[in-house]
Order: structure tokens, then sequence, then C-alpha cells
């Protein structure tokens, strides 16, 4: 195996056994080699003209560690009991589909704007790609309240589960 893929093993295996290190990884040039050493043990640095090229902070808990425990909330920090909770969540659906509501009228007077757009047809517009370009922000405009309505019923189904 080449010096390199050792020093890297050995470097993440000191990284595991310790659960948080600092993790310099520096890139010397050997001279007369012409293959660069990457190395995170400083030691391995001196006489050589060497880079730092990452600098990570490595925190992971080591063998055998406990997994934190939950910390006590401090006095007087406010709760959610399931009667506000549902509150929140009643309040939170009536909002949408109030949203809802207003963007399906917005979409019924987008697809009545666009139908009385595309039953006009003016003198000037002999080639249709005019009559195209003149329909499409009205098309722009039904495109976004169908997504939006779409959107909102999404979010209704997500906070009625």
């Amino acid at each position: 195996m080449h010096r390199v893929g050792v020093l890297t093993l050995l470097g993440l295996g000191v990284l595991a056994a310790t659960g948080a290190a600092r993790a310099d990884m520096y890139r010397c040039e050997v001279p007369g080699s012409g293959v660069p050493l990457y190395t995170n043990d400083v030691r391995d640095t001196t006489g050589k003209k060497c880079v730092v090229v990452s600098r990570e902070v490595n925190i992971a808990p080591g063998q055998g560690a406990k997994p934190a425990s939950k910390a006590a909330s401090p006095a007087g920090f406010p709760k959610e009991s399931p009667a506000g909770r549902a509150a929140a969540k009643a309040k939170q659906l009536d909002t949408l589909e109030k949203e809802l509501a207003q963007e399906q009228r917005l979409l019924g007077d987008a697809k009545r704007k666009l139908v009385e757009q595309e039953s006009i047809r003016s003198g000037d517009e002999k080639n249709y790609a005019r009559v195209l370009e003149r329909l499409q922000p009205f098309k722009d405009a039904v495109e976004v309240h169908e997504k939006n309505v779409a959107a909102l019923k999404r979010e209704i189904n997500n906070v009625n589960r």
C-alpha cells in the first residue's frame, strides 16, 4: 500500500478512536519523488513544503459512547398542550382553506380572461404567432394559479394527517 493510503487510513482510524478531533489535511511536496504526500500528522510535514488543503473538525461519538439524554426544559419554558396544538392546527387549516378559495377565484378569473382573449382577433394579427404571443401572459397566469391551487390542496392534506 502506498504511504498516502496508509497515512489516510491511519488518520481516519485515529479520528474514529478519539471521537472528536481536528483534522487538518496537508499536501506536501516530497523532494525528488514528484508524488505529493497527503497527511494529517503535523510531524510528517517537517522539512517539507506543505500546504493545508482542508481544515475540519470531526465530531463523532466514540466507541461505546452513550447517546445524549434529553435535557429537561428550563423552568418557565412554554409547553404546548394537546388542546393548543389542535387549536393551532385548526387555525392553520382555516387559513389554508381561505387561501385555497381565493386562489380558486383567481384561477376562474384567469381562465375567463384567457377565453375572452382567445375570442378576440384583431386585424393586425395576421400571423398566428402574434396571437400566441398576445395570449401567453394569460396562459401563464392560468398555469400559476393552477399550481397554487394544487400546492394548497397538498398542504391541506398534509395538515389533515
